[in-house]
């Protein structure tokens, strides 16, 4: 892991290279992907069978690209007790989190006669998208489908790329679908599931919104259907910062370091030390710990390419290193960690304490894992129930009401040159209709 000395003449410009860089990726991948997302509009389940061919190495035909709901029914049953009662878990906190998360009606009467509300909806029908590549992830699934659900949302549907010589969907995936709550699966992954979700097809219908991870063509997919279907942020390579004031904490450090690094040779992972003892610590921790790391070439990768160790002498000096790289995960393992929380603007999540680390929040916590990367938390939120509901306000007035609002009403519609306006206002002034 690269060494940096805040201080230094080319600190900040090192520390700009690390996170995901976005856009001129996207660039790139937006070109390739409109083509399919074309195909697939205009060509249905026809393009999804070639693209499916042509990218997982499957041939399906158009009557197997749903998932019979039997199948995921029997993925359930089918899981060993332990892994059920893990998913099990693991569902109900993040349903209980999110529940209490729910929004309620706001209702304002400011006078006599005056009623005001905003009030939340479900939306009706709304895509997941779970990955395939490098391994199963039944936790976005749950992660996904259970705010959806809580939220009031109608129908869940979930694309997955199929793979394997029986161009199949992970059992586990299905399995979390089922306990989830998702409605209907198919097995369709890339841009032509994102494709197939925003423009509908013969066996996929048109959905409101479409949320999930994937890779960059799936998120440049993503932003090129934003005109026919919402879309939630960019989900780029997973990154975590941690921030220590003791080498006492390193090892944890360094494993929690270790365990990002291990999603994708593109995650970025940091550690923020405060003071050259507590840098050092960390820096002989990782090296350490990478000796027996199953995964070693990945997260190798990785922390040659985006980790770095960033020594600071204080822990305003640590905050402002965070906020510049404002991650998707933020540790804070020093002392106080509530009071330097406080402090924090831009971090998807915030975990507070040695105890806590990233890879709770992964799996088990409760809150959200599907977090804005790439400096998104400067401006967005991890997904959540507020995602699928979208809002109305509702105006109520009375006779009184009308008539004492009348008139400067229609005043400020004159001034903007809207007479018809100020004649329908006036209309309501006599109180009668």
């Amino acid at each position: 892991m690269r060494r940096i000395r805040w201080g230094d003449a080319d600190a900040a410009a090192s520390l700009e290279a690390l996170p995901f860089a976005g856009e001129t990726i996207f660039m790139g991948a937006e070109e390739k992907v409109a083509p399919i997302l074309d195909d697939v509009r205009n060509h249905g389940d026809l393009a999804l069978v070639r693209y499916t061919k042509t990218f997982d190495g499957v041939d399906i035909s158009p009557d197997r690209i749903p998932v019979p709901e039997a199948k995921l029914k029997e993925a359930l049953d089918a899981l060993p007790s332990e892994a059920r009662e893990a998913l099990d878990l693991a569902a109900g906190r993040i349903r209980d989190f999110h529940e209490a998360c729910l929004p309620r009606k706001i209702e304002t009467r400011p006078a006599p006669g005056e009623r005001f509300a905003l009030r939340p909806i479900p939306l009706q029908r709304v895509g997941l998208y779970i990955p395939g590549g490098r391994g199963a992830y039944p936790t976005s699934v749950l992660m996904s489908a259970v705010p959806a659900r809580v939220a009031g949302v109608e129908e869940i549907v979930m694309c997955s790329p199929p793979s394997g010589e029986d161009g199949e969907i992970a059992s586990v995936v299905l399995a979390a679908a089922a306990l989830a709550g998702v409605d209907r699966v198919f097995r369709v992954g890339g841009a032509q599931a994102i494709a197939a979700m925003a423009y509908g097809t013969e066996a996929i219908g048109k959905v409101d919104k479409i949320v999930g991870p994937g890779n960059i063509f799936v998120a440049a997919a993503k932003r090129l259907v934003r005109d026919v279907a919402d879309v939630d942020k960019d989900a780029g390579p997973s990154e975590v910062v941690v921030i220590i004031d003791s080498p006492a904490h390193a090892e944890w450090a360094a494993a929690d370091l270790i365990a990002q690094a291990e999603h994708d040779p593109s995650a970025m992972a940091a550690a923020v030390a405060i003071g050259r003892e507590a840098a050092g610590a960390v820096d002989e921790s990782v090296a350490r710990q990478l000796e027996g790391a199953p995964r070693r070439e990945v997260i190798e990768k990785a922390l040659k390419g985006q980790g770095a160790i960033v020594e600071v002498s204080s822990r305003d000096e640590a905050l402002e290193v965070a906020e510049r790289l404002a991650p998707e995960h933020l540790e804070l393992m020093i002392e106080r960690p509530g009071e330097f929380a406080g402090r924090v603007r831009s971090a998807g999540a915030i975990l507070l304490g040695p105890w806590s680390g990233a890879p709770f929040g992964d799996y088990i916590a409760g809150p959200n894992h599907i977090l804005p990367t790439g400096k998104a938390a400067r401006f967005a939120s991890p997904l959540g129930v507020l995602d699928f509901l979208k809002w109305s306000s509702e105006v109520e007035l009375d006779s009184g009401a009308a008539a004492r609002l009348a008139g400067p009403a229609a005043r400020l519609a004159e001034l903007e040159g809207f007479p018809a306006h100020a004649s329908a206002i006036r209309m309501r002034a006599g109180g009668e209709q």
